[in-house]
């Protein structure tokens, strides 16, 4: 299977359903449509599962990592060994994702798509994975040409989608989500919304994991060179990938599509994952039909990604952390959403009177 089989099986969300489920909405025991984007929720998870028993109880999120060439350009706050220090903490269960999923009654797998070093770890908690997927290691600086070739960003897309799809197929998953590790990686990802959004360097551009003014600076002046120089073309996804982007980005854009591909929702999570989810669309624009966006993150590229996609944050919580936190946390949202549809009586059910106007 190849990318272009995949696309070619990613069905649009069914529209019957979704109407059906409108319609049920409209006669819950409540005024018209007031639990809001919980109503908005449930009704999307029917039209993507194809009915109106959903069920979202099977769960995992995917955080992939990679390392960038970009930060030799000083436009990091932590040093590059960190990716690789953090991943071992993922597969340990020791950081936030691993709390904030065990919440969220959440699987937890973390893939090595690119990183510099190499983590040797096996998992301490039976509902954590490690896989390694490595492409190459790390990208390369994109101020000084392309960050990795064509093939290889085809490459790290189908990793993801692999490795996305067999989990899938091995826990019968209903709910998925994205998530990231790799310092520097919000550089890239701000080239990325830059590129597809029309937007900006500077409108794009955040201080990432807590780096100061003058790095900022710098971030933003290195996006615009390596726009410049590599000129990526917003209509062919794969190029802008492999001009400006990250092999965990690549790989966050397969995990999108096995989840259209398999028509089960994904929560997409802040601004990485928010520049995978931009290389999906570009690649099968119907796979946002699949996407939930979990939070709005404090990065002000991701919220432009967003719109320039359609999508709405579900929940506003200040968060700048990345690893699929907020997209966690988001499950709390969607599984509230389910349980409203499929579980609160409709007005001739419950034997409730309706209103006379």
């Amino acid at each position: 299977m190849n990318i272009k089989d995949i696309i070619s099986n990613i069905e649009p969300a069914d529209k019957e359903v979704f109407r059906q489920a409108q319609e049920r909405t409209a006669n819950l025991i409540m005024p018209p449509r007031a639990l809001g984007r919980l109503n908005d929720i449930g009704e999307k998870i029917c039209s993507i599962q194809r009915t109106m028993k959903p069920k979202v109880d099977k769960r995992m999120v995917f955080v992939m990592a990679g390392d960038h060439g970009i930060v030799e350009e000083r436009v990091a706050a932590f040093p590059q060994e960190v990716t690789g220090q953090m991943m071992g903490a993922f597969v340990a269960g020791l950081a936030s994702i691993n709390v904030l999923s065990r919440q969220a009654k959440s699987k937890v797998l973390v893939a090595d798509i690119g990183a510099v070093c190499d983590v040797n770890a096996v998992p301490a908690d039976p509902d954590n994975t490690f896989v390694v997927k490595k492409i190459r290691k790390g990208t390369a600086n994109f101020t000084k040409g392309a960050a990795m070739t064509r093939e290889e960003a085809e490459k790290c897309i189908m990793a993801g989608f692999e490795i996305a799809d067999e989990m899938i197929k091995r826990y019968d998953l209903n709910l998925i989500a994205t998530g990231d590790m790799g310092i520097g990686n919000t550089t890239p990802s701000s080239a990325i919304g830059a590129v597809f959004t029309g937007e900006t360097a500077e409108v794009m551009t955040g201080f990432g994991s807590g780096i100061d003014s003058d790095a900022l600076k710098r971030k933003i002046d290195v996006i615009k060179r390596g726009i410049e120089l590599n000129k990526p073309d917003k209509s062919d996804a794969l190029d802008v990938l492999s001009k400006v982007g990250g092999l965990e980005i690549g790989a966050i854009a397969g995990v999108i599509l096995a989840g259209a591909y398999h028509k089960i929702p994904v929560l997409v999570d802040g601004i990485i994952s928010a520049a995978g989810a931009l290389i999906a669309y570009g690649l099968c624009p119907v796979a946002v039909e699949y996407m939930i966006s979990g939070h709005k993150s404090v990065e002000p590229g991701q919220i432009k990604m967003l719109q320039y996609m359609g999508l709405e944050p579900l929940v506003d919580l200040g968060l700048r952390l990345g690893e699929g936190t907020g997209a966690v946390m988001a499950m709390h949202s969607v599984e509230a959403g389910v349980r409203v549809i499929t579980e609160i009586s409709t007005f001739a059910e419950a034997g409730v009177s309706t209103k006379e106007m």
